[in-house]
């Protein structure tokens, strides 16, 4: 009979160890899909502003496209600062 004792307390202590692993698993589990949210939520925040950095960018663009055309001189200056301190003054 003991030998039955013993099988029955050692299934009773692997069922109390199998039920403690599935309650952490479960409680793993649920911390995961939190930060699985979370990450989701910062992913969709992040794909906003990418958006709304493109949609800026575009803009810049069109309105580069639209503006004026600017040419600066590609030649040095010539000029010391007080000579062009000087001639800024005069206006």
């Amino acid at each position: 009979m003991t030998n039955h004792d013993d099988v029955a307390t050692s299934l009773e202590q692997l069922l109390e160890s199998l039920i403690k692993m599935v309650g952490r698993a479960n409680k793993n589990n649920g911390n995961l899909q939190i930060k699985i949210n979370d990450m989701n939520e910062t992913i969709e925040s992040l794909q906003k502003r990418i958006c709304q950095l493109e949609w800026i960018m575009k803009g810049q663009l069109k309105e580069r496209d639209w503006g004026p055309i600017r040419n600066y001189p590609t030649h040095p200056h010539t000029h010391t600062p007080s000579e062009i301190h000087d001639h800024i003054s005069h206006f």
